[in-house]
This record gives C-alpha cells, structure tokens and sequence, in this order.
C-alpha cells in the first residue's frame, strides 16, 4: 500500500494535467485543500479548490471533442473500452491501494469495487450489441425507426464512497453512447480518478472526451450552469440531490440527482439464522457502513433473540484494520462526531447498544474509527429509525406482525433499498409487492442490481429525470431518441435499373 504523500494534484483538461486558471475569489486565497488518510487522519496531499474559469476550460475542451468522438462508430467507441478494461486488470492493486489510502476501505473491499467499477465497462463495451433501436413498417409504404443521439457534454458529480465504481458508473456509458463529460471527483478522494484517466488516454481515448475538474461547490455549480452542459448525474445526500435537481431543472437541463437512503430489512420468524445473520453484519458494516445500499434497520416480526445474538456475537467478531482487519475507519473527522453522536442520543433515550462500536475510537490513537454498532431500539421515534447515518450501525426493532413492518417501511421518506428475509415463497412475495422501494432482495443483504438491470431507487432517493443511473437507465439518460417516419414515393418511369 502507498504510505508515502502524493503529489499535488492537479485538473485533467484536453488529456493532460494542469494547474489552476485563476485565483477563486469566493476561496479567497486558499486554493488547495489538504486530503487527508482516513486510516492516519495525516495528510497524504492537496486538491485543487477550482473556479468557473477551470470549469469553462474543461467544459471547453468537451466541447471541441464531441463531434469527433459522437461521429465515430458506436463500436469503435466502445472498443476504446475494452482496451481500458485490460489495462484496469493490469493496474487493478495500484489503483486499490490508492482507495485504500485516500478512503480507508480494506484492501479486499477496494479490490471488488474496482472489480465492480470494470463490470460497468463490459457492460459498456456491449453496447453495440445492446443498444440498438427499433425499425417497423407501421402501414403499407411507411416505416418507422429511431436512432439514440448524443446529448454533447455531460456533468457527473461524484460521492466520496466509492472512487472508482460510482464514477464508472456514468463515465463508461456516457462516453460510449457518443457523449463528452467533465466529472467531479469528490474533494475527499480525488487521487484515484487521476489514475484512471491516465489509463483511459493510454487505452486510446482522444483528448478531451473525459475532462476532471476538482473543487467544492463552487465548481459543481459552475458546471450545472454553464451553457454548454447538456446533462447532470449526481449521487450524494438528499437535500443536496434536491438542491441540484431543482437548479437544473430552472436550466432546462437533464438531471439525474441520487439522495441518500434508511434500508430497511424485514426478517420473519422462518429465516434462516446462519444465512440473515451473516448477511446483515457484512452489510452493515461492510464499507464501514458508507454505502447507500448498507441495510441500516433490521425489523424482526416477533421475538427473534437467537438471530440478534448471532448479529451480536459476529459484529463484536469485526476486527479494526485496512489492511489486516475486517473494517477501515469512516471518511473524516465529522462522519465520526455524527455517527457518535447518534449512537449517543440513542443511549439517553433509552435504546440498548448491544455492541458499542465507540470502543474503537478510543482504542485507535489515530485515524476516524468507529467500529460495528448493534442498536435494539423500543421507541419506534428514535431518530436512527428513521434518519440516514452513512456508518456501520445496525438499529434493531420488534414488530408484531408482517403488515406493521410493512407499514413502518412505507412510512420512511427514502425509497433505495429493502429487503425480506424468509425460507417462504409466499412471504417473499407478500413483502416485495409491498416494499416501498427500488431495490428489493430476498434473502440478500445488499440488493444491488446487476447490469443490465439499473441502480436508482425512489422518492427521497431519486430526483430529476426519472431513469435509473447504471445499466439500460443509464443508455437511456445519456442518449435522445430520433425517430423517423419515412414513405418514398414510386419513381414513374421506374424499371428494373431503376
């Protein structure tokens, strides 16, 4: 793993690294801001604070290269990919270990989200064979079909979470289906995108198709503004997601804005014990719990003690360690006071913590720790009920009956995730027609789809354009649809040369 600081990094416009263009004046005169190891809290570098005149030279840049690249082939677009994807195989432990240094992560779960991000590029590279549109001779003499179109320069703002995967999630398809893009890394982890376009210029791709502009929100809301921007991804909290959709919108632009989640998972008294218990505990706290697919409340019909002691006995297991533990650290120093003071005013209000991951914050003398925390809860207003926590806390409750946990499902603003846990066809069903939300699994603790199935979930989570953001939702975002009705009128002196 990199132990050593990294150097500053810089902006990737037109296929190289630049420095900034001009002062921030909303910045004043600090223009980097340190990035920080989660695992030591010691800075590894900085990243630059960029302003509207960096967004214009990137989004310039897009600009220039989108219609060379929208004139190729789909195929040879997609081509391009499948020489990237080799060269992440390639590179695929330097590039973890750059995720584990700037986010924290073990080092096998950087490994499979940069493994999970190179599933996003095959299922890009397939696009020619999956993207086509449709033809019909709709009456006698007249057909119809339609074409998938570019959009031109698209904006992806990216979350901390995930550096590789959720940046490939858009990237991959965008540029396949024709479009240019300008993306954002989060200023928490911007060191690892740096690696990847590197790899994506050696792959082949041409100057100024894939453009990083780092920054806060000042760069952010420069890119949704500027003129040239076509459409916008974004995943990240809900009031941000709501924020940036409504802006858009004002815009008339595409928007495809990601909120957060409260996941709720159901287990019935005829679950499995071994199977749910080791679910629930490596989804939870899996990713230290920063993933909007962690299932954050379990309800269990009835009296369930022997599942809750297996949850227990396996979460108190977790040992602390990027590298020779079970769990990193969360992503700062803020993430760790919001998830501690939760998990305190849980306390005060009565619910009993049958782990207390605040043990490892005081047993680590460096870096944002926290480790596994099991909440069983007897007041169903506690606000880990209901409110997102982005950490690896599972809060417990007892209902009574099937339609109850149904009904306290229903009733949360989000609409991500859920899940059902049962040995029972019947169950199951009962349960997924009912969940309120637009991932569902049966005995799955994260129910995340799988291409060519979408990511996107709804109500709080969702905003925007109503297309999911990964798989068939994703071609959909990033491409207009021509459609073309045609009818040729016979040629009067026609002949067979004709």
């Amino acid at each position: 793993m990199f132990t050593q600081d990294l150097p500053r990094v810089q902006n990737w416009i037109n296929g190289q690294f630049v420095e900034l263009a001009v002062s921030s004046p909303s910045s004043g005169t600090t223009q980097y801001l340190p990035v920080t190891s989660p695992y030591n809290a010691k800075s590894i570098g900085h990243v630059p604070l960029s302003s509207a005149a960096d967004v214009a030279d990137a989004v310039a840049a897009a600009k220039k290269a989108f219609p060379a690249w929208s004139g190729r082939t789909i195929k040879d677009r997609a081509g391009i990919l499948t020489r990237f994807h080799a060269l992440m195989t390639k590179h695929a432990d330097l590039l973890s270990d750059m995720v584990v240094l700037e986010h924290g992560k073990t080092k096998s779960e950087a490994m499979v989200s940069v493994s999970r991000g190179q599933d996003l590029v095959e299922y890009a590279m397939s696009l020619p064979h999956v993207s086509q549109t449709k033809i019909l001779e709709v009456s006698r003499g007249i057909t119809c079909y339609d074409s998938r179109v570019p959009l031109g320069v698209v904006v992806s703002i990216v979350p901390f979470n995930f550096p590789v995967m959720v940046p490939l999630w858009t990237l991959s398809v965008a540029i396949v289906m024709g479009n240019t893009m300008v993306l954002k890394p989060s200023e928490k982890v911007p060191y690892t995108m740096t690696k990847v376009v590197e790899l994506l210029k050696e792959a082949g791709l041409p100057d100024g198709v894939v453009n990083l502009v780092n920054g806060t929100a000042e760069a952010a809301n420069a890119l949704i503004d500027h003129p040239d921007v076509k459409a916008v991804t974004f995943a990240g909290t809900s009031h941000v997601a709501e924020i940036i959709a409504q802006r858009c919108h004002r815009l008339n632009k595409r928007v495809l804005a990601l909120g957060g989640a409260k996941n709720h998972t159901v287990s019935a008294p005829d679950c499995d014990i071994e199977m749910t218990s080791t679910d629930l505990v490596e989804s939870f706290s899996g990713c230290s719990g920063e993933s909007c697919m962690a299932p954050s409340v379990l309800l269990t019909i009835g009296c369930q003690q022997d599942l809750i002691d297996k949850i227990v006995s396996k979460s108190e297991a977790i040992r602390p360690g990027s590298l020779d533990g079970q769990m990193g650290p969360v992503i700062d120093q803020a993430a760790l006071d919001n998830i501690t003071r939760y998990i305190n005013e849980a306390e005060v209000s009565g619910a009993r913590i049958l782990v207390d991951g605040r043990r490892w914050t005081k047993e680590r003398q460096e870096g944002y720790w926290v480790g596994p925390t099991v909440i069983l809860h007897t007041n169903k207003q506690d606000a880990l009920l209901h409110e997102e926590l982005f950490g690896p806390v599972l809060s417990i409750l007892e209902v009574e009956t099937a339609e109850e946990a149904i009904a306290f499902e229903n009733a949360n603003p989000y609409g991500n995730g859920a899940g059902i846990y049962t040995s029972s066809g019947a169950t199951a069903d009962f349960f997924i027609k009912r969940f309120n939300a637009g991932m569902c699994g049966i005995n799955v603790g994260s129910p995340v789809p799988q291409e060519p199935f979408s990511f996107g979930g709804w109500n709080k989570s969702r905003y925007g354009n109503h297309c999911d953001i990964t798989g068939d939702g994703g071609v959909e975002f990033f491409s207009m649809r021509k459609k073309v009705t045609t009818k040729w009128v016979p040629q009067g002196n026609a002949s067979w040369m004709s």
